[in-house]
């Protein structure tokens, strides 16, 4: 699993229709404590998540494990809000 910061929004009216009902949203990932990688990432929100909420991401099979219909052509599933996040120094 991931850890990300959701930034926006995707609308796709066009698309696959097995997509159809899910939200996607636009996700930083983090790369340690106070950076994040470069670029974004789509996810399928399966949470209810908003902007600027941390969350968990699951990819490949099991991110479409996590959706009722296993059929829909995703690779990345938003599973989680993150309510806090604890980093340990050596």
């Amino acid at each position: 699993m991931d850890i990300g910061r959701v930034v926006g929004n995707v609308w796709a009216t066009r698309k696959d229709e097995k997509l159809n009902g899910q939200k996607f949203l636009v996700v930083k990932l983090l790369k340690s404590k106070n950076t994040y990688k470069e670029g974004f990432l789509v996810a399928a929100d399966n949470t209810g998540a908003g902007n600027g909420d941390l969350v968990l991401i699951t990819k490949g099979s099991a991110a479409r494990e996590s959706i009722e219909r296993k059929c829909v052509p995703v690779d990345a599933t938003i599973v989680g809000i993150v309510d806090t996040l604890e980093f340990f120094d050596d």
